[in-house]
This record gives C-alpha cells, sequence and structure tokens, in this order.
C-alpha cells in the first residue's frame, strides 16, 4: 500500500511539474484564504494551519491560487484575523496566450566569481521521516560557490525542472558550473541556507542564489522531501508531497528547522574533510578547504522565509535571517531572537496587515529591518518574476494573472533591488561591511520603503 501510494505521488508530482511548474514555489507563507478557488493543477495533499493565522493578502494571489497556478498549503477556508483589506475581485480569466518556442533566461550574477555547483544526496541516519514512517530522513540539496575554471566544466539545469515546456519553450541553464573548483581567492566563504516556498523546490530562487555565490558565498538550496515539490534523487527515484490530511503548517516550519540543522551538521563534516554525500560523489577541488560553519546566514521565500526564525532559534549556529514575504506559523513568532534579521515583504505584506510578522517584530532584540518593495508581488521574490513575462503561455498564464501575481515591477529591476539588499545585509553580519543602504531610504533604490 506505501508503495502504490508513493507511485501515485510521484505521478502527479510530474504532472504538476508540466503545468503548474515553477508557480508551485508560492506555495504557503503569505497566502489569503481563497476558499472558493477551484484549482485546475492536479492537486497535492494540503497543510491544515489549524490556529495558525493566514492574512487577508491583496489580490496578487487570489486569482492566481483559485485558477490552481499557485497552490497553497494553507488552509482555504481558515478566516483571517488581521486587518482587513479592501475585498478584491479577480477579472475573467482568458484563455492563455498559446506559448511560443525559446530558450529561457535568467538575469547574469554580478559578483567578480564564476560560479560552480553540485547536487549532494544528504541521509540523517539518526532522524525517521517525518511523512514517511520507517523511511530514514533523506535530503537533496544544491551547493552553489565562488568557482575558477569554469569553462571546462558544464553549465547545470536548474534543479527539479522539466527542461522542456509546452509548445518547446526550454528552461534556462543557471550560471552554476557543475563541479567547478572553488575559487582559492574567496578565501573561506561565509555559508547561506536557502529555504524554499512550500510545494516549490531548491531551483525557484536561483537568479538570487548563484549571484549571492558569485559574491563569495556558499549557498546551500534545500530540498525538503515529502514537503516540497517533486524531488529527484540519485538513481531517477522521485518523491513527491506525502504530507497525510490535517497537516499544519507550523509542523511544516519545525520539520524544515530540523532539516537546516542536519545540512550545517553536513557541511560541518565537509570542513572536516569527510564527504556526506550518501554515494560518495566527488567533491568539487578546494571545497573542504573553503567550507566553514563560522559564519552562517539563512534567507527563504514564502514558507522557506516563514521557517528562518524557527531555524535560528533552534540553532545558534545562524547568526543573521532574511525572510523573503513569508508568514510565520508556530511558536517562532511568539521566542525572543537576539541575531539580525530582516523582513522583506511584497507591496501588500508587511507587519501592518499580517499579525505573525508584527509579534514577531516585538520579539527581535537584534538589528531588525522591515522592508517593503513597492509594485511587486508575492512571486516577485522566485524566479517565477522573470519566467512567467519571458514565455507566459509555456506557464499557462494569463496576462491579468501575471500581474496580480508579480506586481508591475519590472522583474529585472525587483531581482537587481533584492540582490543589492540581501546581499547588504549578510555582507555587513556575516563579513562586517557595513553599508549605508540599510541606514534608511535610498534615492538609488526608490522602489524599497522602511517601514518603521
Amino acid at each position: 500500500m506505501k508503495h502504490a501510494r508513493r507511485r501515485h505521488s510521484r505521478l502527479r508530482t510530474r504532472v504538476a511539474g508540466t503545468t503548474g511548474l515553477l508557480a508551485l514555489a508560492l506555495g504557503a507563507g503569505v497566502a489569503p484564504a481563497v476558499a472558493a478557488g477551484k484549482s485546475n493543477v492536479v492537486p497535492v495533499t494540503a497543510a491544515d494551519p489549524g490556529t495558525d493565522e493566514a492574512p487577508d493578502q491583496a489580490a496578487a494571489l487570489d486569482a492566481a491560487q483559485a485558477a490552481g497556478l499557485v497552490p497553497s498549503l494553507d488552509d482555504a477556508a481558515e478566516t483571517p484575523r488581521l486587518a482587513a483589506q479592501p475585498q478584491r475581485h479577480a477579472a475573467p480569466v482568458a484563455p492563455a496566450p498559446a506559448p511560443a518556442p525559446g530558450q529561457l533566461t535568467l538575469p547574469a550574477p554580478t559578483g567578480r566569481h564564476g560560479v560552480g555547483t553540485v547536487d549532494l544526496h544528504l541521509r540523517d541516519s539518526k532522524r525517521t521521516d517525518p511523512w514517511v514512517p520507517g523511511q530514514q530522513r533523506e535530503l537533496m540539496v544544491s551547493l552553489w560557490y565562488p568557482a575558477t575554471d569554469t569553462s571546462r566544466y558544464p553549465a547545470a539545469p536548474l534543479p527539479n525542472s522539466p527542461q522542456v515546456l509546452p509548445g518547446g519553450v526550454t528552461m534556462p541553464t543557471t550560471a552554476g558550473h557543475t563541479g567547478a573548483p572553488v575559487d582559492r581567492k574567496a578565501g573561506k566563504l561565509p555559508v547561506l541556507l536557502y529555504s524554499p516556498g512550500g510545494r516549490g523546490n531548491r531551483g525557484t530562487g536561483t537568479a538570487l542564489v548563484q549571484d549571492l555565490a558569485s559574491r563569495g558565498y556558499l549557498v546551500v538550496t534545500i530540498d525538503h522531501t515529502h514537503d516540497t515539490g517533486d524531488v529527484v534523487f540519485p538513481g531517477g527515484r522521485h518523491e513527491g508531497s506525502m504530507l497525510p490530511p490535517g497537516t499544519k503548517s507550523r509542523d511544516l516550519i519545525d520539520v524544515r528547522a530540523a532539516d537546516s540543522r542536519f545540512v550545517l551538521d553536513q557541511l560541518a563534516e565537509i570542513a572536516r574533510g569527510h564527504n556526506p554525500d550518501a554515494e560518495q560523489k566527488p567533491l568539487p577541488t578546494g571545497l573542504t578547504r573553503a567550507a566553514s560553519t563560522k559564519h552562517v546566514g539563512m534567507f527563504g521565500a514564502s514558507l522557506g522565509g516563514g521557517s528562518v526564525a524557527a531555524a535560528m532559534q533552534g540553532d545558534s549556529r545562524i547568526d543573521a535571517g532574511v525572510n523573503l514575504d513569508g508568514q510565520l506559523f508556530g511558536s517562532s513568532e511568539h521566542q525572543r531572537l537576539d541575531r539580525p534579521y530582516m523582513l522583506f515583504s511584497s507591496e501588500h505584506h508587511n507587519r501592518d496587515t499580517d499579525g505573525s510578522w508584527e509579534r514577531l517584530w516585538d520579539n527581535l532584540h537584534g538589528e531588525r529591518l522591515d522592508l517593503k518593495l513597492r509594485n511587486s508581488g508575492h512571486n516577485s521574490f522566485v524566479d517565477n518574476q522573470v519566467l512567467f513575462p519571458q514565455a507566459p503561455g509555456a506557464f499557462g498564464i494569463t496576462p491579468e494573472l501575471m500581474q496580480q501575481a508579480l506586481g508591475t515591477i519590472d522583474p529585472n529591476r525587483s531581482i537587481e533591488v533584492q540582490r543589492t539588499y540581501v546581499a547588504a545585509f549578510f555582507d555587513k553580519h556575516l563579513r562586517h561591511r557595513h553599508s549605508h543602504l540599510l541606514d534608511g531610504p535610498s534615492h538609488h533604490y526608490p522602489e524599497v520603503d522602511f517601514v518603521r
């Protein structure tokens, strides 16, 4: 019965991968209540936030979720207790335009280093998988790092993404080169962990991730198996969503925090000269020498962003955190956090509209920042913001839905702003490089509001 269930899960995640695709990255975190929304995407078991709150988010997600483009892990019937916003009604959905063949691209990194990447299969022998009884917890992660001699190594595809979409549209290759040697000139690398949105995967924030690697960070992107979308393990084994009915968002966050702690443990093993990969895949040259857990940050989008505080509270090695538009669930919003933390929200989501942000804000006792990206939507914090406009038909998204999901900010400018502020925050707290950019509004970046 268990094997039949797993085969069924794998099948439906493959179908979802070609219909909802990267829109699934948005899963949970700041999802609005959309009880009336009928999904036309193959359903994935949803999580029930129980007594967790779900903010009455702006229409940027309402129509997209109602159309099944952006499924939510949150209980759609949950009644928000936050400040009410004006009721919005989505325009009638027109048929999606036919996709045109083409090669999609991501913005090139801006740092001075080339970028290398390697995928690792990690097995936690001390922990049972919380969603599949009797199975050890297994994770797939990707390491992104400053690299040299990149021309001699193949460019990596987006992790866990189908390479060809409807209409012959090809997904982008990344700026990462598989297995390239670590650039010695970068020295010891500060570490950044990345947690994706609910039902997304570790590849959905690649535009930001590979840029941080080019600036000299070792960025580790994590697939939270059975909670995120389809995860592909060595040998072609697929593991899809296995969340039981009634799963609460706070439980997902607790598991993600434990995953993050385990991943840091494995990085420490690499720094000690060990190879934690389950198949003993060769590690890139120089990785052992460059890896360190002395300076660690964490960031994430949507549910991944909402998981950062819990991970920091559970692991003192994480020195600073950034939450990209993610609601918090569970106890983390009520607990003291004495390390630097930055909230970065879309146009209609901040601590004035999200009670979980307001409660966490009162418990932040390190440097705290609350930034808002003007004219942005929830999807503006993942790669959807540049992929959707290039081939809306391939993603099955109309211009109306695209604007509601992405806002009106120029996608490339949105990425530039996020790269600049996220890097400035981690540079300050992990490298002691102060930037006046974080002191207040900048005329160079009028899109960013400092919420006081």
